[in-house]
């Protein structure tokens, strides 16, 4: 019996073609190959702070925008966490991580209910990091909590440097995602008092 837990998603459309993979009980491997510097970045340090081992390939319309593929790429994801953590048996559920770096100070707590729902609040002052709008942090997480059935809440404690602050938010989520799909051996069945999530 195969007891890995993978999610692999492919998603072509007229504005993108995004292949991604997460394995969940990996050692936070990574293969990231986008168009988007910043969001290389940002799916590294997910990768290697959640300990899920991560392939992502993405082409875009970035000539137009980088929303399209920052916001495929979050959809990609969300998916491939959902497949990944198939009917949720034995898992912890719950995660919950307050991250510094440098001035910056974030906090992530999530759910792995199966309820989507997303709570930002992360003031950013600059618009745009390389080739990558700020304003998309909050697109990318949306999405992730939508297609994973996740409820999110994202609080910037304190921070002014603007790449200081996502950095710090992205590794609060890899850290609080990895203690919420971490499997508790005293749970045979779903931690639920309704016994589905």
């Amino acid at each position: 019996m195969d007891n890995s837990r993978i999610g692999e998603v492919q998603r072509k459309t007229s504005e993108t073609e995004v292949l991604l993979q997460v394995e969940l009980d990996g050692t936070g491997n990574h293969q990231i190959d986008t168009e988007i510097p910043f969001l290389n970045h940002m799916l590294t340090l997910f990768s290697f702070h959640s300990l899920c081992n991560l392939r992502v390939t993405a082409r875009g319309d970035i000539e137009v925008d980088d929303h399209h593929s920052v916001e495929d790429i979050a959809i990609c994801l969300g998916q491939a966490l959902k497949t990944a953590l198939g009917d949720k048996r034995g898992i912890t559920r719950y995660g919950e991580a307050t991250v510094p770096m440098d001035e910056s100070l974030a906090r992530v707590v999530l759910d792995l209910s199966g309820r989507s729902y997303l709570v930002y609040n992360v003031p950013l002052e600059r618009e745009m990091i390389g080739n990558f709008a700020t304003e998309n942090v909050r697109e990318f997480f949306q999405a992730v909590a939508a297609n994973a059935g996740i409820n999110i809440h994202i609080d910037l404690l304190r921070g002014t440097n603007t790449h200081h602050i996502i950095e710090a938010v992205f590794k609060a989520f890899a850290r609080a995602l990895k203690d919420a799909i971490a499997i508790e051996p005293r749970m045979e069945g779903i931690w639920s008092s309704k016994r589905v999530l």
